[in-house]
């Protein structure tokens, strides 16, 4: 399959989330929180973006 640019951005952003997600596991650490958290807009809209992602990464694997 061919990866587009809304395809590797998506890929990035889960990338991002997991590595976060992590980080809150092993250290209690949420790296968005500690760079963005005086800007709970941009905070929140990192989140939603990470999770449009891993949505559109499920239509992706499953995309023929």
């Amino acid at each position: 399959m061919e990866k587009n640019i809304v395809d590797m951005v998506a890929l990035v952003l889960v990338i991002i989330g997991g590595l976060n997600w992590g980080l809150v596991g092993l250290i209690n650490l949420d790296l968005v929180e500690t760079l963005l958290g005086s800007i709970l807009v941009l905070a929140q809209i990192v989140y939603i973006l990470v999770g449009l992602a891993a949505v559109y990464m499920i239509y992706y694997v499953v995309k023929k």
